[in-house]
Parts: C-alpha cells; sequence; structure tokens
C-alpha cells in the first residue's frame, strides 16, 4: 500500500511525525491511500486508539484526509509539501509565464522610502512595547477604506494578505469548521485552509466574483466563514461588481454568525472600483468581518504589509495573537509605505492600463483560434482546457512555461494560468497561435 516506506513510532505524535516526514520526503504522494488503524496498529504493536490519535493530529494538520468506508489517505496538497509541488520546472530559455508576479519596471523605485524610513528610525529607534502600528499608515489605511465605501473600523497591520487571512482564521474557527473558499482560488489559500485543520467548501466564480446560490449553498451547508476576492481574483480575474456585492450581502444576511472575508490584494493594479460585500455601513449581516489590502502586487512582493480593518473583536483578536508572534510588523516597512502612498510613487490608472492591455490582447488573440479566456482584471488570464497536463507540456515544449490548474482548483474544471506581466502585447499573436496547436484548437471551435 505505501510502497518500500515504512510509518514508524509508538506514540500518536512519533507515527504522525513519520508519516509527515514521508510526505515531506516525497515518499508517501498526494492521493496515497494509508493502512487501516487497525492493520497499522497491529504493525506497530500499539492500541488502534494510537494511531487514531495519530491520524487525527494528520488530519487536523491537513496532512490527510479521511472519506468514510475508502480509508484515510494523503491529501492531493498537503500541508507538509510545498504548495509549489504543483509547478512547472522551467527549463532556461523557456519564457516562463507561471509566477504570478508583477512586471518589475512598473515598481515604484524604493531607495527614497526606505531611506525615508531609516532616517526616521535613527532619529527615534523604536523599542519593545511601543505602539505596533504607525499612526500614519493606520491614518492613510483608513482613508483609502473610506473612500472605498469600506465599514468604519479599528486598523491593524500584517504581513502580506495570507498572513492577515491565517490571522483572521485562526482567532475564528477551530479545527474542523468548514470555510467556503472560491474554486478556482487563490492556491495559497487552499493550502491554508487544511494546514489549519480547517476543511475548505468550493465555491465557483465567474467574472463578478463568487455565485451568490453557491455561497449560499456553502453557508446552509455548515461553512462558518467565506473569503471573498474584491478585484484581481487569482486566477481568474475576477473583480466583485455592485450588483453581486448585494446579492452577497443577501446572502449573509441569513446567516449572521459567519465570517466575512474580503481581500483585496489587487488594490494598486486595478482600475476598476472596488464593490465591498462589508459596505453599508456597519458590516452585511451584523457578524465578524474584516476586509485585508495588500502593497504586494502594486509597490513590490517584498514589501510584506498589508492593512486591515474589521470589526472591533476580531481586529483586538488578530492584534492580541499577532503580539504573541513576531510582535509587529517592521515599522521600517510601514513608514516606507506610508512614503510611497503620500508621495504617489504608482500611478494605479497607469499600471492597471498596462496590464488591461495585455490581458485584453491575448484573449482577443485566443478568441480569433477558438479559444474562450477569462482576465477581468489584474495580472492573469485564466485559460479553460480539456486535457490541461498534455497542453503545459505541449506549451513546455515550444518554449512557453504555464501554470497548471491544479494549483488553484478543487472541483472546477481543467485550465490554466497565463500570467501576462512577463509579455508585451505584440507577442500575444505568437503565444495564442501556440496555444491554439497545444489544444488543438481550430477557428470557430470553442474550449471554454
Amino acid at each position: 500500500m505505501l510502497g518500500e516506506y515504512r510509518i514508524s513510532g509508538r506514540r500518536a505524535s512519533e507515527i504522525s511525525a513519520s508519516v509527515e516526514r514521508g510526505v515531506g520526503e516525497g515518499a508517501l504522494a498526494p492521493g496515497q491511500v494509508l493502512p487501516p488503524m487497525r492493520e497499522l496498529a497491529a504493525e506497530l504493536g500499539v492500541n488502534p486508539n494510537t494511531v487514531a490519535s495519530a491520524y487525527r493530529t494528520l488530519r487536523e494538520r491537513g496532512v490527510i484526509e479521511t472519506a468514510g468506508r475508502r480509508g484515510s489517505r494523503i491529501r492531493a496538497r498537503p500541508v507538509s509539501t510545498a504548495r509549489d509541488s504543483i509547478r512547472v520546472d522551467v527549463p532556461a530559455g523557456v519564457r516562463d509565464l507561471s509566477t504570478g508576479n508583477p512586471d518589475t519596471a512598473l515598481l515604484p523605485p524604493l531607495r527614497d522610502a526606505l531611506g525615508y524610513a531609516a532616517e526616521r528610525a535613527d532619529a527615534r529607534p523604536r523599542m519593545y512595547g511601543e505602539e505596533p502600528l504607525d499612526p500614519d499608515l493606520a491614518r492613510l489605511a483608513r482613508a483609502g477604506f473610506d473612500a472605498a465605501g469600506v465599514p468604519a473600523g479599528p486598523v491593524a497591520v500584517a504581513s502580506g494578505s495570507l498572513d492577515a487571512i491565517e490571522r483572521v482564521l485562526a482567532v475564528h474557527l477551530k479545527p474542523g469548521d468548514a470555510v467556503a473558499v472560491e474554486d478556482p482560488g487563490w492556491g495559497a489559500m487552499l493550502d491554508l485552509v487544511p494546514a489549519l485543520g480547517l476543511r475548505a467548501v468550493p465555491v465557483a466564480v465567474d467574472d463578478e466574483g463568487p455565485l451568490p446560490d453557491e455561497v449560499d449553498r456553502a453557508l446552509r451547508g455548515g461553512a462558518r466563514a467565506v473569503v471573498v476576492t474584491a478585484r484581481a481574483q487569482n486566477p481568474t480575474g475576477a473583480a466583485v461588481s455592485g450588483a453581486r456585492a448585494e446579492r452577497l450581502r443577501e446572502v449573509l444576511r441569513a446567516h449572521p454568525s459567519v465570517l466575512l472575508v474580503e481581500d483585496d490584494h489587487g488594490h494598486g493594479i486595478v482600475d476598476l472600483p472596488v464593490h465591498p460585500v462589508s459596505g453599508g455601513g456597519t458590516g452585511p449581516h451584523g457578524g465578524p468581518w474584516v476586509f485585508v489590502r495588500s502593497v504586494s502586487k502594486g509597490y513590490g512582493p517584498d514589501l510584506r504589509v498589508a492593512v486591515l480593518t474589521g470589526d472591533a473583536r476580531t481586529v483586538d483578536r488578530v492584534r492580541g495573537r499577532q503580539r504573541l508572534g513576531p510582535g509587529w510588523v517592521s515599522l521600517l516597512l510601514q513608514q516606507a509605505v506610508v512614503r510611497l502612498w503620500e508621495t504617489g510613487a504608482v500611478d494605479t490608472a497607469a499600471v492597471a492600463r498596462s496590464y488591461g492591455e495585455r490581458r485584453d490582447a491575448l484573449i482577443a488573440a485566443l478568441a480569433e483560434r477558438g479559444i474562450a479566456a477569462r482576465g477581468r482584471s489584474g495580472l492573469n488570464v485564466w485559460i479553460p482546457v480539456g486535457d490541461e497536463t498534455g497542453v503545459v507540456s505541449r506549451l513546455l515544449h515550444a518554449g512557453w512555461a504555464v501554470a497548471p490548474g491544479a494549483r488553484f482548483r478543487m472541483g472546477a474544471a481543467p485550465g490554466v494560468r497565463v500570467t501576462v506581466s512577463a509579455l508585451e502585447a505584440g507577442e500575444m499573436p505568437a503565444l495564442a497561435e501556440v496555444f491554439a496547436g497545444a489544444v488543438g484548437a481550430a477557428p470557430g471551435r470553442r474550449y471554454d
């Protein structure tokens, strides 16, 4: 059942560690079935309850899943395996369109901003026990939230969107709780949920965001939280419209205890207006909510700063847990972001226009060859395909690396993600022609 790998250990902690070690080393592959508990207990000479405890720990840690009589197996995306394990190894000379990174030419220079922060730190070094949030960052963040129609609430800061979302989920949910997540959706989110011992419930997405009926189904099925991407959804480029935001509010009003998490990581690269589901003055449903805004895409991934606001209890819990971990997000980085915002270092309209021209050019070139694609906002274009593995392989052979859709989906149909930031508009016809060959497309035939 496990090939040459042998699970070892006498205590539950040792057995679970042995399984995790096998997954991390690649000896236990995603989808591989584990021995029944009684069988493994007999092999190890331990009580079946010991193995049951080990398997429970592995489920809570997001390493394995159990499907009744079908037994326990390694998850498709076990937390012990890096999320980049489902990726393409890009040989030298191949154009890499798989990364999801912004165009470095559109990122602002950081010398002035970091120098400004360093001068302030030299004049007054920050010490333990001081306020963890820079007041200027809080002021600018709150002004931005107000302009976007995000309800009033305290401001906090985290080390990027995923860090913020992880902390919010951790302070509200317990292992075994279900979270409604977009499908296809951000690969890191699909990995984070099981890593926290939570259960992901897929929700289909169109160009206007999560489908309200799908969200309602997930919440009626017991989901305790829902995560919505405001704009530049990864991988489809969806952006929540005003009408969709209102429909989602209607759904949430019937579930006042559900946690709403909104992720606006597209801030700084999208010119579409944001339509917060949490809009409406005091939140949409009277329950806990958070709105997160990252600077990574517009100002640089290495600026690990995201601001968030939400109901007072949730934000207070996040701050409290943060104090017990890293303590605070570097004030140097916070003040650098303040400088970037105050000086208007990024022309959001120009950046959004640049990415939009590339997405539109690729989508149009594909359409001319009978291939439907999606990409309303952000850095990426999502292209449904029938044979995901074959298309990725054939494109790689032709000199183009794209991201396999398996990194971004649970039950959604196969597809591939193309990051347009490394392309110029004039290159799109050539790429589309190669893509058409990879999928066997012909004019008039559509792949959607």
